[in-house]
């Protein structure tokens, strides 16, 4: 009897650009200059990107432009939640303190705050352009290429 065997690589595909955005903004306002900016149509999903075994959840916005076979991505890389502390010794009180904790989406790249995955099938995106446009947004303060297969979790851009 034959034996056969599927590898995780078997189904992972890295025909992506990633680039990488420094802001301040919230995720909707970023959205809304790429739109501007780059002429997208970036739309948030329904649902977050949810992550049960790190407790966590990331916002998603995406467009598929069919005209040119373009999948876009933006992804929060960042995930703030409220937990509770340690309930303080000596006080009056016996109520636990509030604790934000932050999560990462991509923990190789803990200080980027947004990520732009874009997916075409027949490369007709142009990086560089991309990226130059990025950066003529004042709102955000750099931007830059990431090698996707150099990512240890790259496997949480997987959706």
């Amino acid at each position: 009897m034959a034996l056969h065997k599927l590898q995780v690589d078997d189904f992972y595909d890295d025909s992506y650009k990633l680039i990488a955005i420094h802001c301040r903004l919230e995720d909707y306002r970023l959205a809304y200059l790429l739109n501007k900016h780059l002429e997208l149509k970036l739309e948030r999903k329904d649902k977050d990107i949810d992550f049960r075994y790190l407790e966590s959840s990331y916002s998603i916005f995406e467009w598929d432009n069919e005209k040119e076979y373009v999948f876009w991505n933006l992804i929060s890389n960042t995930c703030k939640k409220e937990e509770d502390g340690l309930s303080s010794t000596g006080t009056l009180f016996n109520g636990s303190e509030k604790v934000l904790k932050t999560f990462h989406l991509i923990s190789e790249f803990k200080k980027v705050d947004f990520f732009l995955k874009i997916s075409d099938e027949i490369e007709n995106v142009d990086e560089k352009e991309i990226l130059f446009k990025l950066q003529a947004i004042p709102q955000i303060i750099t931007s830059y290429a990431v090698d996707p297969l150099k990512i240890k979790s790259k496997d949480h851009l997987i959706f």
